[in-house]
C-alpha cells in the first residue's frame, strides 16, 4: 500500500454501482421488527381470535389447537377443512360428553374420579368428556402440570382412558392467579419459540422478540434488539457477514478443539522483535511500542518495523521463507504438513481473535466517549454542541461494524479453496485495502481526539480540518467494506475459476 495515499481520505469507485443496486436497495431496508411481550400477545389473540371465527369454535378450544400446528393459522385451517373429525379426535376437543348421568337433582351426590370422596354434582367440574372430578383434585392436577413445565399447554383429562382437551377455559377457573400467569407465560412463549418468523432475543434476560420478513434473495439476517444487542437472526450467534451460518459453525467448532490457553498467549502476548519482552496488546490498532527504554515500534501481526506515522497492513497469508526452509530440512513429512495446516490456521485465527478483541475495545471507547468524552469536549471547546459531535460516533460505530466484518472475513478465508489461487488473491486485495482503511480510520479516532480534550485553548480551525479527516476516513472505510462484503457474498464472481 502506497504510503503516499496516507491523506486521501475520500473513496470513490463507480465500477460496480450499477451491478449493486438490487443490493443496496435491500441493505436499506430494514427487514425485522423488535416485539414486547403485549405486542406479541396481541398477536397471539389475533390468530386466536382468526382460527375461533373462521372454524366456529370456542378461544379456548383455538388456544388449544394452535400449538399444535406450531401456530400457523394458514396449516390450522387447511388442515380443519379436510378432515374436522380427524383433527377433532386427535386433539381431544370433543363435541358432546362421554359420560352423562340422569339426575334426579341437582344435589345429588357423585364420587370424584380421584379421591373418590362424593360432593355435590354442582360443585364438580369436568372437561368437553364429561368425566367429573372435585375441585381439589382439579387444581392439583392442573397445578402439578404447570410447575412441571410448557407440557401442560397440551393438558388431557385426568381419567387414564380418556384424551378430552383441559383448555384455558377450564384452567383458568380452577387454578390461582400466580398459576394461571404462569400457564399464559408457556403459552406466550410456545408463540414465539414454535413460529418460523418470531425468534427470541438471545441476549441475558432480555425479554424482547424479533420477528424477520425475509424476502427473496436475503443475505443479511443482522438485527439489533432494544436491548442493544445485535445479532444473526438465522443462527443467533454475533453478526458475521460476510460468511454464513454453516460457514460460523464450524469455524467455531473448530476453535473450541484446540487449546484455549494457547490461543490466549498467542493473541495476547507476543515477544518485541528488539528486546524479546512479551508484550500484550491493549489498544485497538495494529501499530505496537515497547515499553521504555525500548520503545521499539512494530506491527503486531508480522513484528516488521513501523516507520514513523506509516500506517501497514499485512493480511495476506505468507510463510516466512528464510524460517521455512530451515525448518522444513529438519522436519518428516507429516510433520511438515501438519506444521503447514497448523500455520496456516493460526494465521487465520490469530487475525480473527485480533479483530474480535480490537472489536470490543472498540465498543468501549464508544461507551467512554458518550458517557464521558463528549462532554469533556463541549466544556473545553465551547463553540461545540453535542449534536455537531455526532460524526466521531458514527466513527467509532462504523470501526465497530468494519472490526466484526473483518474478523469474520478471516474465517472466510480460512475455507476458501487454496488451489483457487486467482480467487484467494483478489479476496487478499480487496480485504487488504478494506484492512488498510479500516487502520487509518481507527489510529485517528483513538489518538487525534486526545488534544482536544486535554488542551483548555480552543482549538477550532484545527477541530475543523480533524472533523473533515475523519469524516473522510469513516465514508471512505465504509465504501471499501461494502466493497468487500459485497464481493465475497458473491463468491468472488469477478473471478472465472
Amino acid at each position: 500500500m502506497d504510503e503516499t495515499d496516507s491523506d486521501n481520505y475520500y473513496y470513490d469507485d463507480c465500477d460496480d454501482d450499477e451491478a449493486n443496486l438490487i443490493e443496496e436497495e435491500y441493505d436499506d431496508q430494514q427487514n425485522f421488527t423488535v416485539l414486547k411481550e403485549e405486542e406479541i400477545a396481541k398477536l397471539q389473540e389475533d390468530d386466536i381470535t382468526e382460527v375461533s371465527t373462521v372454524l366456529s369454535i370456542s378461544q379456548s378450544a383455538a388456544s388449544f389447537l394452535l400449538p399444535q400446528f406450531n401456530w400457523s393459522v394458514n396449516k390450522l385451517n387447511d388442515e380443519w377443512f379436510a378432515d374436522q373429525d380427524k383433527i377433532r379426535e386427535k386433539a381431544g376437543l370433543l363435541e358432546k360428553p362421554v359420560v352423562q348421568f340422569n339426575l334426579d337433582s341437582k344435589n345429588q351426590m357423585i364420587t370424584c374420579g380421584i379421591c373418590f370422596e362424593e360432593y355435590e354434582y354442582e360443585s364438580m367440574s369436568s372437561a368437553a368428556c364429561g368425566h367429573p372430578f372435585c375441585g381439589d383434585c382439579w387444581r392439583g392436577y392442573i397445578s402439578a402440570a404447570i410447575n412441571e413445565g410448557p407440557a401442560c399447554l397440551m393438558l388431557r383429562c385426568p381419567e387414564p382412558s380418556c384424551r378430552a382437551a383441559v383448555g384455558p377455559d377450564l384452567i383458568s377457573v380452577l387454578v390461582s392467579q400466580q398459576e394461571h400467569d404462569r400457564y399464559k407465560h408457556y403459552l406466550l412463549r410456545s408463540y414465539v419459540e414454535q413460529q418460523s418468523k418470531i425468534k427470541w432475543c438471545p441476549a441475558p434476560d432480555c425479554k424482547y422478540a424479533v420477528k424477520f420478513d425475509a424476502f427473496y434473495g436475503t443475505r443479511s439476517y443482522d438485527v439489533s434488539c432494544l436491548c442493544s444487542h445485535s445479532y444473526c437472526w438465522n443462527c443467533t450467534e454475533e453478526n458475521h457477514r460476510p460468511v454464513d451460518c454453516e460457514t460460523v459453525r464450524k469455524w467455531i467448532l473448530k476453535n473450541k478443539d484446540n487449546s484455549q490457553n494457547a490461543q490466549w498467549i498467542l493473541v495476547n502476548t507476543k515477544p518485541c522483535p528488539k528486546c524479546k519482552r512479551p508484550i500484550q496488546k491493549n489498544q485497538g490498532c495494529h501499530h505496537m511500542t515497547c515499553t521504555p527504554p525500548c520503545r521499539y515500534e512494530f506491527c503486531w501481526y508480522c513484528l516488521a518495523k513501523f516507520e514513523s506515522y506509516s500506517v501497514r497492513c499485512c493480511n495476506a497469508y505468507r510463510a516466512n521463507g528464510a524460517d521455512l526452509a530451515k525448518m522444513e530440512l529438519e522436519l518428516e513429512p507429516n510433520q511438515k504438513k501438519l506444521k503447514e495446516y497448523l500455520d496456516r490456521y493460526l494465521h487465520y485465527f490469530e487475525r480473527w481473535a485480533n479483530n474480535l478483541s480490537s472489536k470490543q475495545r472498540a465498543a468501549e471507547s464508544l461507551d467512554e466517549l458518550r458517557s464521558k468524552h463528549i462532554e469533556k469536549l463541549t466544556e473545553a471547546q465551547q463553540y461545540l454542541s453535542e449534536l455537531e459531535l455526532n460524526f466521531i460516533t458514527e466513527a467509532w460505530q462504523q470501526i465497530i461494524e468494519c472490526r466484526q466484518v473483518l474478523q469474520w472475513s478471516y474465517a472466510y478465508g480460512y475455507y476458501m479453496p487454496e488451489d483457487e489461487r486467482l480467487k484467494v488473491e483478489l479476496f487478499e486485495h480487496l480485504q487488504g485495502h478494506a484492512e488498510y482503511s479500516l487502520e487509518r480510520l481507527h489510529k485517528c479516532a483513538e489518538t487525534e481526539l486526545q488534544p482536544f480534550l486535554s488542551s483548555e485553548d480552543e482549538l477550532q480551525e484545527k477541530f475543523h480540518e480533524f472533523r473533515i479527516k475523519l469524516t473522510g476516513l469513516t465514508k471512505a472505510t465504509k465504501d471499501y467494506f461494502d466493497k468487500l462484503v459485497t464481493a465475497l457474498e458473491n463468491g468472488l464472481s469477478e473471478v472465472a475459476v
